[in-house]
């Protein structure tokens, strides 16, 4: 089974471009996008306009040949999930944050929450395995949320929780889980905050979720998918690595180009990941 998988692309025509022109080319059974994709920060073209024209138009003319999974990420603002949740409705592509479906004998599951971040959208953050927020980051209680969100589910929620929920009645040695955070303390989560401080305390170098380690560890998933850290993969060479029997790729790159995973669920020794520009 021919596999993509990318993350991060935050909205950049030319990441998008390069990406439907290998689907085109290649004709892949399934496409995986791990979340951060929307242009929030650098584009004039309206938010739900890039949605229907840079994303779901391409999406649903490749749809025949191709299936798509997607979350999204923390710098997506959660107003704009209506719009894939209508396009999995209309099967368009298969919106999976907090679900589970299926492909080819395969359980897909998806989930979007990161740990808390300095930064103050707070739509997708959660506590990870407790209140403590780690140095120089903001809690989920505080910055701005788009949609509604209660206060208690803000102060009580956490990833580990809803890990342990989503995961229940799952056959795990077949599973793929699509994250938008990697497992903490792993090649995949290091960033780049070397010597960095806020009030004297050092920043941890490694910003990825706890919770989803522990899960990891735990439970033994086939494969894992991966984004957000998007130096990652460039400050310690390695854009893959293995927990146990579980096999985890880092899809983001913070270069200008896609960063194009290849895989075969069956031969996942084999994944390669390109630069396309």
């Amino acid at each position: 089974m021919h596999c993509f998988f990318t993350s991060d692309l935050h909205g950049k025509i030319p990441r998008y471009t390069a990406l439907f022109h290998a689907i085109s080319h290649e004709q892949p059974d399934a496409v995986f996008l791990g979340g951060d994709l929307l242009p929030i920060h650098h584009s004039d073209i309206p938010v739900d306009a890039f949605i229907q024209h840079q994303i779901l138009t391409p999406m649903r003319t490749l749809a025949a040949t191709t299936r798509f999974f997607l979350i999204l990420g923390n710098d997506d603002p959660r107003n704009y999930e209506a719009l894939f949740q209508e396009a999995d409705h209309n099967g368009i592509c298969a919106y999976i944050h907090e679900h589970t479906t299926t492909l080819n004998g395969y359980t897909i599951a998806g989930y979007a929450y990161v740990p808390p971040t300095p930064f103050l959208l707070k739509d997708w953050e959660r506590y990870d395995v407790s209140y403590d927020t780690g140095v120089g980051n903001v809690s989920p209680e505080e910055g701005t949320h788009t949609v509604p969100f209660s206060a208690d589910a803000l102060r009580h929620g956490n990833i580990a929780e809803d890990l342990e929920k989503l995961a229940s009645n799952i056959k795990m040695d077949t599973t793929i889980f699509l994250f938008h955070s990697p497992p903490y303390d792993t090649a995949l989560d290091r960033a780049g905050l070397d010597g960095r401080m806020v009030d004297h305390a050092p920043l941890d170098v490694h910003v990825g979720s706890i919770a989803i380690a522990r899960f990891i560890e735990h439970h033994q998933p086939l494969l894992t998918l991966h984004g957000h850290v998007h130096e990652a993969p460039r400050l310690t060479g390695q854009w893959k690595t293995q927990i146990g029997k579980t096999v985890c790729f880092n899809g983001a790159n913070d270069g200008p180009e896609l960063s194009l995973i290849r895989f075969d669920p069956h031969h996942l020794g084999k994944a390669t990941r390109e630069f396309l520009d």
